[in-house]
């Protein structure tokens, strides 16, 4: 049974067998939270960034008007190259294939967009 594909994070150059993988400061198991594909994690849950905050976004949680944030991931991967310890932060989150287009909560509906219409 193949397992559903999740948010995949591409793993920095010189990262061998011998690794440590932590999303949000949390600790991850290989197996378990995520598999090794070559050069890529592809993690069994998605994973996202909230990107940059927009100026009416920003104004809107500095007000207090707008209450909670987005998801926002950030995966770290420890790791020896040339006999020192290295730690990559914050790497970049590929989406999950779903074969849809990203969604952004923010973006103008149209009449087509609504469901049912």
């Amino acid at each position: 049974m193949a397992m559903a594909q999740g948010s995949r994070v591409s793993l920095p150059r010189g990262v061998g067998s011998s690794f440590e993988v932590y999303v949000n400061g949390v600790r991850q198991q290989e197996g378990a939270d995520f598999d090794r594909e070559g050069g890529e994690l592809v993690f069994r849950r998605r994973l996202a960034k909230e990107g940059k905050l927009g100026f009416w976004r920003w104004t809107s949680l500095f007000f207090g008007i707008a209450g909670t944030y987005r998801q926002n991931d950030s995966v770290d991967v420890v790791y020896e190259t040339g006999g020192r310890r290295v730690v990559a932060t914050g790497l970049p989150i590929i989406p999950a294939e779903t074969g849809e287009e990203p969604v952004d909560p923010d973006a103008p509906r149209t009449e087509e967009d609504r469901p049912g219409t």
